[in-house]
């Protein structure tokens, strides 16, 4: 596994290899980054994993701040998988060494769900992963599903731009459900506990869902009670059409959304 510190460095050890695998981090790095490393492995001559805390993608300065970073947990973890040929850590001029202002603008239809809440959030998102892709180069980029919307939009954005196909992967969850994710390790034991009994919850809205005349109202009270349950603050909880993204009044190809806090820590999900 070799490090990368820099574009110099990075530009040099890729240019013999065409058949790239990337999986893009900001490190934390849990089972699901593995298993997209893994799938990487299976279809990819070499992986590559980065791992960079992009401050433009974080709407709240306290939240970036909190982020988890433990470099040296994360390469530790990354080296005894075996798995991976090379590790990028960017700072942060070498993804933003030009001036030009980005002109990555979400559209009308897009700003749902998490572009709703987080103002800015996306552009940030579409924007660094615009410009790992042209220093990076890979064939495939792989991101889990576990942030639909973000695959979606970067999906939309990177493969009408480049070469590369970003390939979906699915949500990895632990014995209870919990979607794995680098902010579940600012959660205590209770916490995490109440979010394996929100997963439970939305499992059974889900069975359930078809059977109601009036979906929006059926999930407008679903949402109600879980913040009375649980007193947690949710942002959204919504089907929508896994396509497009549009609300939806059926479970066929639609997913159930959710957004919530739990300790001041915000968790997503989808199924």
């Amino acid at each position: 596994m070799k490090i990368l510190l820099n574009n110099t460095s990075l530009f040099k050890s890729l240019r013999p290899f065409n058949d790239l695998g990337f999986v893009p981090t900001m490190g934390g790095i849990h089972k699901g980054h593995l298993s997209l490393i893994n799938k990487s492995n299976k279809l990819c001559e070499k992986t590559i994993v980065s791992i960079f805390v992009n401050p433009k993608q974080f709407n709240n300065k306290k939240d970036l701040k909190t982020y988890p970073r433990n470099i040296k947990n994360d390469l530790k973890i990354l080296k005894k998988s075996k798995k991976v040929d090379f590790v990028y850590l960017p700072k942060f001029n070498d993804i933003y060494n030009d001036k030009k202002k980005s002109k990555i603008k979400l559209l009308k239809k897009d700003k749902i769900l998490c572009a709703k809440f987080r103002k800015g959030h996306f552009e940030g998102v579409l924007d660094v992963m615009n410009k790992l892709t042209k220093i990076v180069n890979p064939g495939k980029i792989f991101m889990g599903e576990k942030d639909f919307q973000q695959l979606y939009l970067v999906k939309k954005l990177l493969e009408k731009k480049y070469k590369t196909k970003v390939i979906p992967c699915k949500t990895i969850r632990d014995r209870n459900k919990v979607a794995l994710s680098s902010r579940n390790f600012l959660l205590n034991k209770i916490s995490l506990a109440i979010a394996a009994n929100i997963h439970k919850k939305l499992t059974n809205i889900k069975k359930n869902i078809n059977n109601k005349k009036n979906i929006s109202d059926f999930l407008r009270l679903q949402k109600k009670r879980i913040k009375n349950n649980y007193k947690i603050k949710i942002d959204y909880l919504e089907l929508r059409n896994k396509k497009n993204l549009k609300l939806s009044n059926t479970i066929n190809n639609s997913r159930l959304f959710i957004a919530y806090y739990l300790n001041n820590v915000r968790l997503i999900d989808n199924l």
